[in-house]
């Protein structure tokens, strides 16, 4: 690939140390690299590799040089023609942001820290089409604060090069550079010295009389320049001087930090610097501007991960303890020492290699790029319906998982919450223009999952996904229907709608053989292939998440349940009651906890409440806000499932849960003949004391009903596959 990165500058600091490692490797594995910057002390380095670099005023937010940052930003831009553009800080993201959507350029960014978000500063950021967080507390930061999806993000490290920082590195041409006695105690430490970043350095400064006490001798060699650099300088002479000899050596900026890393015997510093004296074999004091560590041990890897060795969230470095811990490391045992050393080093082979760093930045170019194909979706998509966002995810993933060459656009009633929980574009699904927009730059027209050609809901909804279709075929673009269930299409006039658009659909693929012959009395010969609903490859969350959510319904774990789910129905009639009747019956009879489940909360919620006020033994109800991965892993948990709704029981079919199904549509009996799996009773004539035996009788067959259900359930899996290995085809052809 040819990669175009733009940072501020490439002076001393760990976000441009992990830039400069990154682009080197990059390079090494083959690909082209370019860097715009500012310029600073690492730019020999670069160039040295083969990396090209141009010289913008990146590193300023007036409004000048950001236009002559701009004005240089869009040269390098028309002569490069990158594959992908990497911005690396607030200000050139911001640059690149515009000029890559004019250039239609692929455009990711890294977010290596916070940045202040008040006022106009939350509009000076583009974070690209997809970005790269250093951190699980930076992404974290990037949802909170700028509400980008999940799925856009991911988590790389700052990599090291283990070679280049390793024991076997030395120091020797350091130590006589700057005179330093290699005899006595030395501590390095190295970052920026600005007024954000050079507090510990600050600190060690002020320490020195006192550090020279508790370690009799010690020599602080600290490396790095900045905004304050001079402000400590002079502070250090006055220490030295009152000290009556060099106790404080400041270097000013380097490049060769490794054999500054490698002159010392302990090392103080956070990030990016912390890793690299891990690396080399050193003992290490995490601390920093936004919060104190203390000494590198193995019982703090996972706090220390979790803020990327940068202390974020930890008390602020106390000096008093800066100086205890310090004078610790020191009089620890050669063989301690070395042991401390040992780990760390071991813990970058283990988590912060460099190649993974680069590894995790060409997935995200892939992320980015342009693909071969487009193809948009249209569904019941974006109502907060778990079943259909489970169509939508696991068709998504489904996607992907078999072809890095097809990107998806999805036709949602709330595209802001879409593009947030999935990380999939989306446009919305009533603004007529929007929608044909997306159509027409597309490849093919996804209609489906679910049920949409049915007019049981209304004809207004047959009517909606029937007019897409109709758009996307007077534009010529071929139409999949995938893993459709069909009906019931009752009026007339409905069912020849339907056939005309099915007979003219390039592939139809059917979720069951109910649709099959559905299709059969409509009069429609075509082929169509009877797949499984694409729910059946949607993995679930962890069981640890599922026990999380039934402790927050308040049900104690391990406790044996049944999951309950219904929804609101005009014809229900006695059903409720009824339904409250059997729920306790369970209870009583097999021991099961009554938990229910709220696939769609607006529409459940309320009948749910009814049916529980009805109930005279105690019940749950899980209404925290879910995933459909959750609801899916929380009823992987339940020894029993109790649906009115069809997604409810073909998750519970995906995680091998025996279950029953409350009939109000006829979509729900076909699915349960599917899945052979027994009905409760039908919602409009529902007969308790029928239920009831039904119920008793699943049970007393339990072993029999699972074995069974596993068996299905697998096969199912298999025969969603279908579905993708068909669209794959279609787009090839129509790409012919």
């Amino acid at each position: 690939m040819k990669i175009l990165m733009v940072t501020m500058g490439l002076d001393i600091g760990g976000a441009e140390t992990h830039i400069v490692e990154l682009a080197k490797e990059l390079k090494d594995e083959g690909h082209d690299l370019a860097i715009v910057s500012n310029g600073g002390v690492y730019v020999p380095e670069i160039t040295a590799a083969g990396i090209r670099h141009y010289q913008a005023p990146l590193h300023r937010r007036r409004v000048r040089d950001m236009r002559k940052a701009r004005a240089i930003l869009s040269r390098v831009l028309r002569e490069e023609r990158p594959d992908v553009v990497h911005a690396h800080a607030r200000i050139p993201a911001f640059l690149c942001g515009a000029l890559c959507r004019k250039m239609k350029l692929p455009f990711v960014t890294t977010a290596h820290w916070v940045f202040d978000t008040s006022g106009a500063l939350r509009y000076l950021t583009d974070w690209g089409e997809r970005t790269v967080a250093v951190s699980d507390d930076i992404k974290a930061y990037l949802i909170r604060e700028y509400g980008l999806p999940a799925g856009h993000i991911s988590v790389t490290i700052n990599g090291i090069d283990t070679e280049k920082f390793s024991p076997g590195v030395s120091g020797e041409r350091v130590l006589q550079e700057f005179g330093l006695d290699r005899s006595k105690p030395i501590l390095s430490y190295v970052s920026r010295m600005d007024e954000d970043r050079a507090l510990v350095a600050g600190q060690l400064i002020e320490l020195a009389p006192e550090l020279d006490r508790a370690v009799p001798g010690i020599q602080l060699l600290i490396a790095g320049g900045g905004n304050v650099f001079e402000k400590w300088r002079a502070r250090a002479r006055e220490i030295n001087a009152q000290l009556g000899r060099t106790c404080v050596t400041m270097t000013g900026p380097r490049t060769d930090i490794n054999e500054i890393v490698a002159a010392g015997e302990v090392f103080v510093g956070v990030s990016r610097a912390a890793l690299e004296a891990m690396s080399a074999g050193k003992p290490v004091i995490v601390a920093g501007n936004e919060g104190y560590h203390g000494l590198f041990t193995p019982d703090k890897l996972a706090e220390a991960q979790a803020g990327n060795f940068c202390c974020r969230g930890l008390p602020l470095s106390d000096p008093k303890v800066l100086l205890a811990d310090v004078a610790a490391a020191f009089a620890l045992p050669p063989e301690r020492k070395a042991e401390l050393g040992a780990y760390g080093r071991q813990v970058i082979f283990d988590h912060y290699s460099v190649r993974r760093m680069a590894a995790d930045c060409l997935d995200m170019y892939d992320q980015a790029r342009k693909r071969k194909y487009h193809v948009v979706m249209s569904g019941y998509y974006g109502f907060g319906n778990a079943g259909d966002d489970a169509i939508l995810e696991s068709i998504y993933q489904n996607i992907r998982a078999v072809s890095g060459e097809v990107s998806v656009t999805v036709l949602s009633n709330d595209p802001e919450q879409t593009r947030k929980q999935y990380g999939i574009e989306a446009v919305p699904r009533f603004r007529m223009w929007k929608v044909f927009q997306a159509l027409r730059r597309c490849d093919a027209l996804l209609s489906g999952g679910g049920s949409l050609l049915q007019d049981a809901t209304s004809t207004r909804s047959l009517v909606y996904y029937l007019s897409v279709i109709h758009c996307a075929q007077w534009l010529r673009k071929p139409v999949m229907l995938y893993a459709n269930g069909i009906g019931p299409v009752r009026k007339p006039a409905n069912r020849r709608r339907v056939k005309r658009v099915v007979e003219r659909a390039a592939l139809v693929t059917l979720r069951d053989h109910a649709s099959a012959r559905e299709l059969t009395n409509m009069g429609i010969t075509r082929p169509v292939q009877v797949t499984a609903d694409p729910v059946f490859h949607l993995e679930p969350a962890g069981p640890e998440r599922a026990a999380e959510l039934l402790s927050l319904a308040g049900l104690s774990a391990n406790t044996p349940f049944a999951a309950v789910s219904v929804r609101d129905w005009a014809s229900a009639g006695e059903f409720y009651p009824r339904l409250a009747h059997l729920c306790d019956h369970l209870r009583r009879a097999h021991g099961l906890e009554v938990v229910f489940l709220l696939m769609q909360p607006e529409r459940d919620r309320a009948t749910t409440a009814r049916v529980r006020e009805l109930m005279e033994e105690p019940a749950y109800v899980l209404d925290a806000s879910c995933t459909p991965r959750e609801m899916m892993a929380v009823l992987g948990q339940a020894r029993l499932c109790l649906a009115m709704r069809l997604h409810t029981l073909i998750f519970a079919a995906r995680m091998a849960v025996p279950a029953l199904g409350l009939v109000y549509d006829p979509k729900v009996s076909s699915y349960l003949k599917e899945l052979d799996l027994p009905a409760a009773g039908d919602v409009e004539a529902f007969d308790a004391d029928e239920a009831i035996r039904r119920a008793d009788a699943l049970m007393a067959g339990y072993d029999g009903v699972l074995a069974r259900l596993r068996e299905k359930s697998a096969q199912l899996a298999r025969a969603a596959d279908e579905n993708e290995r068909l669209l794959l085809e279609l787009l090839e052809r129509a790409g012919k």
